[in-house]
């Protein structure tokens, strides 16, 4: 009950920023750090991920909430004496989708704690600033609804052209006195900038090895993907707003997801103009556009004697192209990027070699997960070949590897079915959204 009271308090309290913040689009706030009471770090806490990694302290929100209100309390005793001092992340990598690796910044877990409780009333104020086409990490926004407003700006715009781009290193190079500076245009709250500023400031340990970088916010950083965005709505959309698009003849479009943007255009002489004049844009703000990976290309409907679509681009996972529908239309479909797909059954076949010898039941439930968080996140209309191609995969891959349990390193199709596949069947491929 005491918990519950608790978080509508505080969303009474993000409300009435938010509100402040709609209908006063100038007003700075100064003073908001003084609202992060023990109850309000109680409900940033909350909302912290259970099963997150720890840092460096090696301290995990089961750990921490066994003691809670008394670390709690401990806690909002050092933010306001001045005394809280931020760790150094932990550095790890993951796979990126081109091959190469991703830094990912592991914090502990007070410090994800309070950059959570900061990340709640920075959001209240820019929130109601933020444009409807940026999706990327924000409370009721998904990756799928970006797809969507993507193929519909396309379709009834009359789109002919397209450009893809692509910020090199975005997270690595943001310019961090730029950040301050827009940041603070808005929320001048001597702490909160105070405590990003020692987030900046406290480093990355990897191998035994403190370094700390003068550019960029950590990513894996629970702070970092708004930061970016308040940065990116800067540099890119209010610009793409309130002067590109007034400049244009004809219609545009922009969608965003975090970093990954795309930008569409009626007119080729639009389009050209943009694609001149976007990365001397983002090298005004120290940012560069990869420039293999940013390019212009034409994407209009075939014509009546056309059999293909000119043209594809990739966007969230998906090449975008154009096809014809079940009664003849030419529509744009979305099937799995090929890199993507690629990864995800290089990944399977790791995962069944290195589970060959666990219990079927285990490797089964596992194995149905992993096809299900597929199909949820791949499973969009007109991309149901793809998925097959990943079900096909997965079931044969999973064959092989049990086959080398056996004596003979191998399973022959017909046991493989009366043995496995019915008393193990896979989940076969379904679309899930209907974009």
């Amino acid at each position: 009950m005491g918990e519950t009271v608790n978080s509508q308090t505080v969303s009474k309290e993000l409300t009435l920023i938010a509100d402040q913040s709609r209908y006063d689009p100038d007003k700075v706030f100064i003073s908001m750090a003084h609202l992060m009471d023990v109850e309000f770090l109680e409900e940033a806490f909350h909302k912290l991920r259970r099963k997150a990694a720890p840092g460096i302290d090696k301290v995990t929100k089961d750990d921490y909430q066994e003691n809670l209100d008394e670390n709690l309390r401990d806690l909002h005793g050092r933010l306001v004496s001045k005394k809280y001092r931020a760790q150094p992340a932990r550095r790890t990598w993951i796979p990126k989708n081109d091959g190469g690796q991703r830094p990912l910044a592991i914090l502990n877990l007070e410090d994800k704690l309070v950059q959570k409780a900061v990340s709640m009333l920075v959001s209240a104020v820019y929130e109601p600033m933020f444009y409807d086409f940026s999706y990327g990490f924000r409370p009721g926004c998904s990756q799928h609804q970006a797809l969507s407003y993507l193929r519909e700006q396309c379709m009834s715009m009359n789109i002919h052209w397209i450009v893809d781009a692509d910020i090199r290193g975005f997270f690595d190079n943001i310019d961090r006195a730029l950040l301050r500076e827009i940041l603070k245009s808005r929320v001048n709250d001597g702490t909160i900038i105070a405590l990003i500023g020692k987030w900046f400031n406290a480093g990355i340990l990897e191998c035994g090895e403190l370094s700390i970088p003068d550019r960029g916010t950590q990513q894996g950083g629970v702070i970092s993907p708004l930061l970016a965005n308040i940065f990116l709505h800067t540099v890119l959309d209010d610009w793409f707003e309130k002067e590109v698009r007034p400049q244009m003849k004809g219609r545009c479009f922009i969608v965003r997801f975090a970093d990954d943007f795309v930008v569409g255009f009626e007119l080729e002489s639009d389009a050209k103009r943009f694609y001149a004049v976007l990365p001397k844009r983002m090298e005004r703000y120290g940012l560069e556009m990869h420039p293999e990976k940013t390019r212009m290309i034409q994407f209009k409907r075939p014509g009546p004697g056309d059999k293909k679509g000119m043209s594809t681009f990739d966007f969230l996972g998906f090449t975008h192209h154009w096809g014809k529908s079940l009664k003849g239309n030419w529509v744009i479909k979305r099937k799995t990027q090929r890199q993507r797909l690629s990864m995800a059954m290089a990944k399977i076949w790791d995962w069944c070699k290195s589970k060959r010898h666990e219990p079927i039941a285990n490797q089964y439930e596992k194995l149905c997960s992993k096809l299900r968080g597929h199909y949820q996140y791949y499973g969009i209309r007109g991309n149901y070949k793809m998925l097959e191609v990943f079900y096909e995969h997965t079931e044969r891959t999973w064959k092989y590897w049990l086959g080398r349990r056996t004596r003979n390193g191998h399973i022959k199709w017909e046991k493989f079915e009366n043995k496995y596949r019915k008393l193990f069947p896979l989940p076969k491929p379904r679309i899930a959204h209907m974009l």
